[in-house]
């Protein structure tokens, strides 16, 4: 949990990529990761990573994969940033982390993800 805190609000609150995104990404690479350097790469993490990636833009971030775009945050601006806590954008994104985590288990529950 702590590692992945500095992804939300778009890597360090700068708008970038959504941290559900990275967060997607970082499940999908303890599954089918490298366990050691030297080790073949296991092409599975690149098909589910391309197929996350894809589904996540049409099913989730409505085209985008950038928090900016899909929380509508500038959060570079204080009384932006601080809206957003207590709006209902803040709930928008809860509900779009259940979302993404449900596309997860689906991808990494496919039998033969290549």
């Amino acid at each position: 949990m702590r590692a992945m805190d500095p992804f939300g609000g778009g890597l360090g609150g700068h708008g970038e990529v959504c941290g559900l995104v990275v967060g997607g990404l970082a499940v999908i690479g303890l599954r089918t990761g490298r366990a050691a350097v030297g080790d073949p790469a296991d092409m599975a993490l690149w098909v589910l990573s391309r197929r996350f990636l894809r589904r996540f833009r049409e099913e989730i971030g409505d085209g985008a994969i950038l928090c900016r775009d899909i929380a509508g945050v500038d959060w570079l601006d204080p009384a932006q940033a601080a809206a957003f806590r207590t709006g209902p954008k803040y709930g928008h994104c809860r509900a779009l982390t259940g979302k993404t985590a449900r596309l997860i288990g689906e991808l990494l529950g496919q039998a033969d993800p290549p």
